[in-house]
Parts: structure tokens; C-alpha cells; sequence
């Protein structure tokens, strides 16, 4: 159970979330993985490696952008106390309907480290076209009398680095949207006719020794074509077409996808991030 010790190899290790180990390299590491909220116990002093994803963003309902990447921080090293830890995992925002904006995603903790959640995606509607600021931006729904922008990211340039910035709208053509940021890219930017994917995500390989890819961006939607959602995790936007855009993959902190729809528009769901915390055995 989560908060009680057990032993592997006749050492009394820390406990809480999913616990596996894997050798990488000639190194054991031992590695708990939270996929919702838990408790982190470890029974000594020790330096830990960690990857933090917040929850990814909503996309935008009417001609709509994506939905931002939840942020994404990881390191080596990071030195933790004899204690018992909250483990805060984000959940990802709603999607939005029709002329209304969906919710950016819920923040991602760890000890010292907090992941914030994605940015929404923008709507064509006055004064919430622009993509909301997250830990990756979301994209820029359309306004047919102006482009606009899509919203910031945590930069890389930023401290700590957690995304980019969402992609931004095209006024006219066929009314499209931007697309949402990923973590380790900007989101593509529309164009006349067609909406911008979402950024693709960025790999790390703590969880089982081999790369996987988290937090991309939202695909934006467009009433021409839609963008896809970044490195396949994030979800794709829709043209203008009944039901709903794509939803981000559960665990992977990625932002939903917009819709291109001018009635019946709903936005797709951001995705729950993740938290590993990983060390050697």
C-alpha cells in the first residue's frame, strides 16, 4: 500500500505509486510511477532523478486552437529529505463548447518541483480567441476580422523550462486555427485553409529505461483542415465536421484538440500528466 515500507533485496525502500526496477547501463534503478495523486514515502535521506507533467489543456470549441502540453520538468540529482511527500498528479482541462472556452490543465507536483498545467485553446468569440499562458501555450482560435496570437509557454529560455507558446490563428480562408505547443516544440501556426498541428512532445526514458515521448501539443481545429495532435499523443483538431476533437492520451500530460465547427463545437479533453521518481537500488 501507498506510505508503507517494503524490502527488495533484504533494503528497506521507499514505496508509493506503480514500483518497478529495470537495469540500464550495469545501473538498477528502482522507479514509482504516479499516474493519479498519491503519497511518496522514503525512508532515508537520498538524491533522486524525477520527470514532472503537469495535465495538458483543453482545445478551443468554435473553430478553435489546441490545447497546450501540460509543462514538463525533469532532472537528475534532486536531494529529498526522510519524509513522507503529497504527490499531485494534474488532471487535464476540459474541452471547450461552442463559443466557450475549455480549462487549462491542473498543476503536476513533487517535492520542490511544480509542473504548471497547459493552456486552453482560443475560441472565435470576442476577447478569448488569443490561447491561454500555461506550461505550453494553447493555440488561437479564429477571428475572421484578424489573426491572433496563441499563448505563452514556460520557454526553454525561461528557469525552469516547461513548453512553448501555442500557435497562432489566420484570419479568412477558411477559417482556421492555431495549434497548441508542446513541450518540445511551438505549436505550428494556421495558415489560409489550414489549421496548425500541435508541437510534438519530448522524450525521456526514466520510467522504463526506454524513450517515451509525453506532452504534445493539441491539433488545432479548422473549417478547411485540421491539425493533428503533436507526436500522436496529443489530440487532433477536426474540420467542420459533427462530434468531437481529440482528446489527449491519458498519463501523458498532452493538450486536446480544437474543433473547426461553427455549431456543435466541442473541443477535445487535455490528458493527466504524470510523475516518476526514479533511483539507484
Amino acid at each position: 500500500a501507498d506510505g508503507a515500507w517494503k524490502s527488495l533485496s533484504g533494503v528497506m525502500q521507499p514505496t508509493g505509486g506503480i514500483t518497478t526496477a529495470y537495469t540500464d547501463s550495469g545501473t538498477d534503478y528502482i522507479v514509482h510511477s504516479f499516474l493519479t495523486s498519491g503519497i511518496f514515502t522514503s525512508e532515508i535521506a537520498r538524491d533522486v532523478d524525477y520527470l514532472v507533467v503537469a495535465g495538458g489543456g483543453g482545445g478551443g470549441g468554435q473553430i478553435g486552437g489546441g490545447g497546450g502540453a501540460g509543462g514538463f520538468r525533469t532532472a537528475t540529482g534532486l536531494s529529498v529529505a526522510a519524509a513522507t511527500f503529497a504527490v499531485t498528479v494534474g488532471a487535464g482541462g476540459a474541452g471547450g463548447v461552442n463559443l466557450s472556452v475549455g480549462s487549462n490543465g491542473g498543476q503536476s507536483i513533487f517535492s520542490s518541483i511544480t509542473s504548471t498545467g497547459g493552456g486552453r485553446g482560443g475560441v472565435n468569440a470576442p476577447s478569448i480567441q488569443d490561447g491561454a499562458t500555461g506550461g505550453s501555450g494553447g493555440g488561437a482560435g479564429e477571428d475572421s476580422g484578424g489573426d491572433h496570437s496563441g499563448g505563452a509557454g514556460n520557454t526553454p529560455s525561461t528557469d525552469p523550462s516547461q513548453g512553448n507558446a501555442g500557435g497562432n490563428s489566420k484570419a479568412g480562408g477558411n477559417h482556421s486555427a492555431g495549434g497548441g505547443g508542446g513541450a518540445g516544440a511551438v505549436g505550428a501556426n494556421a495558415t489560409t485553409g489550414a489549421a496548425g498541428a500541435g508541437g510534438i512532445g519530448t522524450a525521456n526514458a526514466y520510467r522504463t529505461g526506454s524513450n517515451i515521448t509525453y506532452a504534445g501539443g493539441g491539433g488545432g481545429g479548422g473549417f478547411g483542415s485540421a491539425g493533428a495532435g503533436g507526436s500522436s499523443i496529443g489530440g487532433d483538431g477536426i474540420g467542420n465536421a459533427s462530434g468531437k476533437a481529440g482528446n489527449g492520451v491519458a498519463g501523458f500530460g498532452s493538450g486536446g484538440g480544437g474543433s473547426g465547427r461553427t455549431t456543435g463545437a466541442e473541443g477535445g479533453n487535455g490528458s493527466s500528466g504524470i510523475v516518476v521518481i526514479r533511483y539507484t537500488a
